[in-house]
């Protein structure tokens, strides 16, 4: 990955017009529509069926909206698919750990990788010449950059089924990123997570944003109202299928509308404390 990637911050990188999913006629979206920045940390909040996991279905192309469009990069994406889109810059983790637990941490960080993989299948097949150069390339970017930004180098040759659920989750993060994503979507990444494990993933996530080295715009689906109002430049706030308000940390928690659908007294204390 080249170093110091340069990005027009405030460009969009995202954009959703007027989606709309149903599922047996019942509206799990009804004209969503959103603008994801390049640069920024983008949260969509919301309580449980609000249609958040839809809506990221919608972005990533495991679902095709039955009306409304999904642009990337200015370009409509509705009939892509997910690998499509991932070759485009968009990568994943999931709601639940989604790993390999027979195979090393390095592994399964590995299988990320495949997309910029270039060498054909008879310098592969005998690791020769390009094969053998683009694999230590590989090796080195996954190595220097992302086993030592997720701080898992002693677990590196562990099966990721005998690791804690926390490590998991740093492996599947360390997935996503050897794609060198320019939109890396979260889907609750904080999940099950103590309250140490929650401190290093949100540390985690603001140096993916933040340092030279990344610089990647993040999609992020959270339950943690501190973590959230802490780390977002915007909030989206979804209410069974329906936005409800699009803002900055501020307008979002001080919006009566969102605190009666969402966020309650009690929430809404907790995250000005």
């Amino acid at each position: 990955m080249a170093a110091g990637k340069e990005i027009q911050k405030g460009d969009v990188l995202l954009e959703l017009e007027d989606v709309h999913m149903y599922f047996k006629g019942v509206a799990a979206l009804s004209g969503v529509s959103l603008k994801i920045r390049k640069g920024e940390i983008h949260s969509v909040i919301g309580p449980n069926g609000a249609g958040k996991t839809v809506m990221m279905n919608c972005i990533n192309g495991l679902y095709r909206p039955q009306q409304g469009s999904v642009s990337y990069k200015g370009e409509r994406v509705n009939h892509l698919r997910p690998y499509q889109r991932a070759k485009l810059g968009m990568a994943r983790t999931f709601q639940k750990v989604e790993v390999f637990g027979g195979l090393t941490v390095l592994d399964n960080i590995r299988l990320g990788r495949h997309l910029h993989y270039r060498a054909g299948v008879l310098s592969g097949a005998f690791y020769l010449g390009k094969a053998k150069k683009e694999e230590i390339e590989h090796r080195a970017f996954i190595e220097e950059q992302i086993i030592d930004l997720l701080e898992i180098e002693q677990i590196r040759h562990k099966p990721v089924g005998m690791l804690p659920y926390g490590l998991q989750k740093r492996v599947e993060l360390g997935r996503a990123l050897a794609l060198e994503p320019e939109l890396l979507i979260l889907d609750e990444p904080l999940a099950g997570l103590n309250l140490e494990e929650v401190e290093d993933m949100a540390r985690f996530i603001l140096d993916i944003n933040e340092e030279k080295r990344w610089r990647v715009t993040c999609l992020l689906v959270e339950h943690d109202m501190g973590v959230v109002m802490d780390l977002s430049d915007r909030i989206f706030v979804l209410n069974f299928g329906n936005m409800i308000s699009d803002g900055t940390p501020d307008e979002v928690q001080n919006n009566p509308e969102v605190i009666k659908a969402y966020l309650g007294e009690e929430d809404l204390y907790a995250t000005r404390r």
